[in-house]
């Protein structure tokens, strides 16, 4: 019996270490799969929040306060946030919205595809930390980094309508914002 359980012991072992090697290389494969080895957790975050296409391959991913976390058929993998960045994507409607707190590069739509929107967003000083018009992406979203830990306001105009709500770059804040109902 002393026998066994040791055989079992070993075995177990061995299947764990070999899981835990083969993992580090299912992370590079996934990376490369998707053609983004190589690259920073910002530029993979910008990469994927613009296009459709990696999505109809399976990948997903959920942006946090601290970790991107991708993940498909081949694997996981978690890649670090900067310390000093938070990333908040917006998606401003007017008819349709859908719930969300951590924006999920793959399912996350929002309404309005393609459109030029006015994007204000200040910090608690007043300080201007966005003032531009940008086009929302392929999924309805347009995605800020802004400095972490900050509270402020963000303003979205489209089309003679707007939006403001307060924000928040704190570790409990969303990473998706899809309450700006424009009217």
């Amino acid at each position: 019996m002393r026998k066994l359980l040791l055989g079992v012991v070993s075995a177990a072992a061995l299947v764990l270490s070999g899981c835990a090697a083969s993992s580090e290389g299912e992370q590079d494969g996934l990376l490369a799969g998707f053609g983004l080895d190589g690259k920073s957790t910002v530029a993979v975050i910008d990469t994927l929040d613009r296009t459709q296409d990696d999505k109809a391959q399976g990948l997903t991913g959920s942006v946090g306060y601290d970790t991107l976390t991708l993940s498909s058929a081949d694997g996981e993998v978690e890649l670090p946030i900067p310390e000093d960045q938070f990333y908040l994507s917006v998606a401003p409607y007017i008819q349709t919205t859908h719930e969300c707190y951590y924006h999920n590069l793959a399912n996350c739509q929002g309404e309005l595809v393609g459109q030029d929107i006015d994007v204000t967003i200040t910090d608690a000083a007043g300080g201007v930390l966005v003032d531009e018009t940008v086009t929302t992406y392929e999924n309805g979203f347009a995605g800020f980094w802004l400095p972490k830990d900050m509270e402020g306001t963000i303003e979205v105009s489209y089309n003679g309508l707007t939006a403001v709500s307060p924000i928040g770059t704190g570790t409990d804040d969303p990473t998706c914002l899809t309450t700006l109902q424009l009217g």
